[in-house]
């Protein structure tokens, strides 16, 4: 996947590089995302947020208009992302919910997301998207019945 990164400090440059290990094809700016810095996202497939990076309903329609398909935010929380209007847009949004909330361990979740997405699959427990989504029904679905098997 072509993908920006916005927001990025200089201490994440490597931590994200060494994650990716070459996978996706990665710009890193340590511009924030706004319309004077949307220009960086044309010819991406997705972007990497942070939670300082607000997306409301205007941006999200420009993001949409050149072609982004899929955001990850560099967080557990999205309320810096209209989640509604993404859906409606359906623009693939994800955040880094698991356990290991360091530097290196949400570089490592980012890159998750993308490797799932660019493989055509859910990105499970980090899927935000409020779209109707037969990749979400069927991760879940899996998730149940892997559980389900557990218990017995």
């Amino acid at each position: 996947m072509k993908v920006v990164a916005y927001n990025i400090k200089e201490y994440e440059k490597e931590l994200l590089a060494k994650a990716n290990a070459k996978v996706h094809d990665l710009t890193l700016i340590s511009n924030r995302l706004s319309f004077n810095t949307l220009h960086y996202a044309i010819g991406k497939d997705a972007i990497i947020i942070s939670d300082q990076d607000t997306l409301d309903s205007q941006l999200l329609n420009e993001l949409n208009r050149i072609g982004i398909k899929h955001i990850v935010t560099r967080s557990i929380s999205t309320a810096h992302i209209d989640i509604v209007h993404a859906g409606f847009l359906e623009l693939h949004v994800a955040n880094t919910p698991f356990e290991d909330q360091s530097l290196k361990g949400i570089a490592e979740q980012v890159v998750l997301n993308l490797n799932q997405w660019s493989n055509s699959g859910c990105t499970g427990s980090a899927c935000q998207c409020t779209m109707k989504c037969a990749k979400k029904e069927k991760f879940l679905k899996d998730e149940r019945n892997r559980f389900k098997r557990a218990d017995l």
